[in-house]
């Protein structure tokens, strides 16, 4: 946990607002589709029969000899999923000093995860990791943001697990982030967004890439599929180029479906300070 602390402390302050009214829920923080008269005041409707009496604003009607009852702005809360892609690609690159993309993936989801709870929402995380499921359903305890931080760091990457299976867990009318080098079922993944979405949830697709995966030094390399080790291609320096051509257009293209699907779409490369990425994601989807 001591490892994210100074993300942290460069988040304190920051919230987590909704773009639009969220369907009817508990009590919270967020502008709800409900109207009523018990939330914060946002207008006056003249009486109608059938409206509640204890709603009538008595003094208004004193003054003006007319019925009105004092409409409110319900407001609710919005439990956030943050799912994450355990698989074996987001270990890379492995050992030395740089950012792995799954080291990079933890940090961005216990800050969102932060943010979110400092907002009053319930926050809970999903990992798909080699043969086993992590899953902590969303809370607003204290103590929260600890759990999943501590869960998460004893978590190795590994295996190719289907992260379109773990976002059908999700349920409607929540935020949802999904953490993902997009490298594993990526269209089973995208169609399942759409369902989500078409429920009624928010989903934001975060790409984790590395930066070694965008610039690579004149060396010849051998480039391996980590969940195919029978995938392998020796990569020249005369290839680098068209290397750089071709994940430039496969990201331009993953952006581009997960926006076609209704969901949002951020880039994160592992050079990137984890807490400005945060705030780069909470302000595009946020108000």
């Amino acid at each position: 946990m001591a490892a994210y602390g100074p993300m942290l402390d460069a988040l304190r302050g920051v919230r987590w607002s909704t773009r639009s009214a969220v369907a009817a829920a508990a009590p919270g923080v967020h502008r709800s589709r409900q109207r009523g008269t018990a939330g914060e005041f946002t207008e006056y409707r003249l009486y109608r029969q059938g409206d509640d009496p204890r709603a009538l604003d008595w003094k208004l009607l004193a003054r003006s000899d007319r019925a009105f009852v004092r409409l409110s702005e319900e407001r609710a809360l919005l439990p956030t999923w943050v799912v994450l892609d355990g698989s074996a690609s987001m270990a890379f690159p492995e050992g030395g000093a740089a950012v792995s993309k799954w080291q990079l993936a933890c940090a961005l989801a216990v800050g969102l995860s932060a943010v979110a709870h400092a907002s009053g929402d319930p926050v809970g995380v999903l990992v798909a990791h080699g043969q086993s499921l992590l899953r902590m359903p969303p809370r607003t305890r204290r103590g929260t943001i600890i759990e999943i931080a501590r869960a998460l760091d004893a978590i190795l990457c590994g295996g190719d697990p289907s992260l379109a299976a773990l976002v059908a867990q999700v349920p409607a009318r929540v935020r949802c982030v999904i953490l993902t080098d997009c490298l594993g079922d990526l269209d089973a993944l995208i169609r399942q967004a759409s369902v989500l979405v078409a429920g009624g949830a928010w989903v934001e697709c975060v790409h984790v890439v590395a930066a070694a995966e965008l610039t690579l030094p004149d060396a010849v390399y051998l480039a391996r599929d980590p969940e195919h080790a029978e995938r392998a291609q020796v990569l020249a320096p005369r290839a680098h180029a068209e290397y750089r051509a071709r994940f430039a257009a496969f990201r331009e293209d993953a952006a581009q479906r997960w926006r076609g699907s209704g969901a949002g779409y951020s880039e994160v490369v592992t050079n990137e300070a984890p807490a400005r990425a945060v705030r780069r994601v909470v302000a595009r989807t946020g108000v």
